[in-house]
């Protein structure tokens, strides 16, 4: 079982899900922006270019680093250096990452938690999300960057520290993290387009603008079996079922073409684990997995793999409707 990052202070914030899906104007209002940790009452730190450990092995990007121990006491604010410049574009306060990172011990050099034996680390760069640290330490720097960094107690782990990872609430914590990619509510799939050529089917629009693709549903009986087609096709890694998804999507009623959830022009993505989207709509977490990273999707889910006879009560989805969606998957973890 994969370990869970010891960087995540609580569930990102923006999480959408569909447990309650409403109409389309009332979806966002149903989606949980507030993470479930205690918001930071801390002062933003001074970001300082020193002291830091050097990296002695593994020194390009995404190569699993060694860092020296730390010589001297560490600085009482937040040391920051870019080892490695990207040139990708720059992470901003509430944006999704992906990242490779290492974490140690400033008086130690003890490793406590790394993830290049792992999956890359995916979570939002949001208050009640992440370490304060990395908030401050990461905004502003472009995907492909390396990142250096020694954390204080105040922007890390709090006096309380963290005894499951043996730090100390006095220990100064240092990180090397490289930024994978980025995402945020205007990101859109980058796979290359697919004929949608069954005239039986909904058509999906290519637009990667982050602007909500167009669905057409043809006025035809729906199909009786899930549907998972490509309408842009990725160069990704295929999603395991096991997986939590970043993604952004569109669910339209095939019978009315009424939206009931997206989370185009609501400021979110939606993330969420598939085994547990089997709970809520079967036939999504079906339909999203196998498929791969960077594509968009269309998915058309029968009611016994959707909602049945069990709908959101007050919503535009009634008793055996069908669903219709356009997915982005932007990432996987």
């Amino acid at each position: 079982m994969r370990r869970r990052s010891l960087l995540l202070a609580a569930v990102p914030a923006g999480l959408v899900t569909l447990a309650a899906c409403g109409d389309d104007k009332s979806a966002s209002s149903k989606a949980s922006a507030a993470p479930s940790g205690s918001a930071s009452s801390v002062p933003p730190p001074k970001i300082v270019e020193g002291p830091l450990p050097a990296i002695t092995a593994g020194t390009k990007f995404d190569e699993k680093p060694t860092v020296a121990k730390g010589s001297g006491d560490p600085s009482k604010d937040l040391a920051v250096k870019t080892v490695i410049a990207g040139g990708g574009k720059a992470v901003a306060e509430n944006d999704f990452i992906q990242a490779d990172y290492l974490g140690q011990i400033w008086s130690t050099a003890k490793v406590f938690d790394q993830s290049y034996d792992r999956t890359p680390l995916l979570m939002q760069l949001a208050q009640g999300s992440i370490i304060d640290g990395w908030r401050y330490a990461l905004a502003g720097k472009k995907v492909g960057s390396r990142v250096l960094m020694a954390v204080p107690p105040t922007w890390g782990y709090g006096t309380a520290g963290n005894s499951q990872a043996g730090i100390k609430g006095t220990d100064t914590l240092v990180f090397v993290v490289d930024v994978l990619n980025s995402f945020n509510s205007k990101s859109s799939s980058t796979g290359k387009a697919v004929a949608q050529s069954d005239s039986a089917l909904p058509k999906v629009g290519t637009n990667t603008d982050g602007k909500a693709p167009s669905i057409d549903i043809p006025k035809a009986a729906p199909p009786k079996k899930l549907v998972s087609n490509y309408v842009l096709e990725g160069d990704g890694a295929e999603v395991t079922s096991s997986q939590t998804v970043l993604c952004q999507f569109k669910g339209e009623v095939w019978d009315s073409g009424k939206v009931f959830e997206q989370t185009y022009d609501s400021g979110r993505l939606a993330q969420f684990a598939l085994a547990q989207m089997q709970e809520v709509v079967k036939g999504l977490a079906q339909g999203i997995t196998g498929k791969k990273v960077g594509s968009r999707l269309l998915l058309v889910v029968p009611p016994d793999l959707a909602y049945g006879n069990n709908p959101p009560s007050g919503g535009v989805v009634k008793k055996g409707s069908t669903l219709v969606f356009s997915v982005d998957i932007l990432a996987a973890m």
